[in-house]
C-alpha cells in the first residue's frame, strides 16, 4: 500500500512519465525508521525536509505541518498492518508535473511507502564488512550534495562496483579527493579518543543519524570530536571506521584494503544510541 497525497492506494499506483522526480530527479525523500509505534528522530527528519524544500524552491503547502505528515505516516502504517512491527518509511516529495528544466509550477505532491524490517533496536554486529574507495566518479562539495534528492546515480553505480568486487560498501571521494561519505551513510573515523567526520562543506549527506551520533560524542567525556576533512591516507591509520544511517544505526567497518579495525567505540555509541531512543 502507498499513501499518495493522502489517499491510501495499492502498490500498482502508476508514476507517469512526466513525473518530475522521474524525469529530472526533481524530488526529495526521507528514509525513516518507526519503532514501537514511534517515529524515530521525527523532528529532525521534518525540519531537514522543510529546509531542503526551501533550498530547491519548492512551495511548501500550509497543511505540511509536523503533525499532519506524522498522521499520514501512521495512516499508511495502520493500513499495511505494521503498527506492532518495526518499519522503514520512505516519504518522497516531488514537484508537480509540467515544464522542462524550468517547472511550470513549484507546488508539490508526495508519496509515502512502508516496509517491515527486522531490527527492533540498533545493533553493532561485527560481521565481515569490507570497504574500498570508489574512484570512478566524485561528489561535488557544496550544499546540493548534502540534500537527500532523487539524484543518486553515483551511489547506484558505486553499489554495483561494490557488488562486483565482493565489497560490503565503498567510500566516496569529493572533487578535492577528500573522503566525503559511504554509499549509504556518513563516515566516522576513530583515532585514539578523537572521532572525526567530514564537514557538510565536503559534500556529505546531512544525515539524521550523523546528527544523533555527533550529539552523543559531544556529551561524552571519553571522546574529542572533530568535524574536518578526511584524506584517504588517514583511513589506514585509524583505529576504527564506522558508517551511520537511520535504519542500520552504526555499521562498523572490519577491513579497508589490508587494514583490520576494532569496533569498541562503535559498540559504546550504539549502546548510548539505544538508551537515547528509549527516553
Amino acid at each position: 500500500m502507498l499513501n499518495n497525497n493522502g489517499h491510501i492506494e495499492d502498490n500498482q499506483t502508476v508514476i507517469l512519465y512526466n513525473n518530475r522526480g522521474y524525469a529530472y530527479g526533481d524530488a526529495l525523500f526521507e528514509t525513516i525508521k518507526v519503532l514501537n509505534g514511534k517515529i524515530l528522530f521525527w523532528e529532525d527528519h521534518y525540519f531537514r525536509l522543510m529546509a531542503s524544500m526551501r533550498i530547491l524552491r519548492m512551495e511548501i503547502p500550509m497543511s505540511f505541518t509536523m503533525e499532519y505528515l506524522e498522521a499520514e505516516i501512521f495512516k499508511l502504517i495502520e493500513s499495511c498492518d505494521l503498527l506492532n512491527v518495526p518499519s522503514r518509511i520512505k516519504l518522497m516529495v516531488h514537484r508537480v508535473e509540467g515544464g522542462l528544466y524550468i517547472p511550470n509550477d513549484n507546488s508539490i505532491n508526495y508519496i509515502i511507502s512502508a516496509k517491515e524490517i527486522e531490527d527492533y533496536v540498533y545493533k553493532n554486529e561485527f560481521d565481515a564488512y569490507e570497504v574500498d574507495l570508489f574512484k570512478d566518479f566524485y561528489i561535488a562539495p557544496g550544499i546540493l550534495s548534502t540534500l537527500k534528492t532523487n539524484n543518486k546515480i553515483l551511489n547506484v553505480v558505486g553499489s554495483i562496483y561494490a557488488k562486483e568486487n565482493d565489497l560490503q560498501n565503498c567510500f566516496l571521494l569529493n572533487t578535492n579527493k577528500s573522503v566525503a561519505e559511504a554509499l549509504n551513510g556518513n563516515l566516522f573515523l576513530v583515532k585514539g579518543n578523537i572521532i572525526k567526520t567530514p564537514p557538510l562543506e565536503d559534500g556529505c549527506l546531512k544525515g539524521i543519524m550523523r546528527k544523533q551520533i555527533i550529539e552523543l560524542i559531544k556529551k561524552s567525556n571519553d571522546y574529542n570530536f572533530k568535524e574536518e576533512s578526511i584524506s584517504p591516507f588517514e583511513l589506514q591509520k585509524a583505529d576504527e571506521l564506522f558508517i551511520t544511517n537511520v535504519i542500520r544505526g552504526i555499521q562498523s567497518v572490519t577491513k579497508y584494503r589490508k587494514k583490520v579495525y576494532d569496533n569498541s567505540t562503535a559498540i559504546d555509541l550504539t549502546n548510548k544510541l539505544n538508551l537515547k531512543i528509549k527516553t
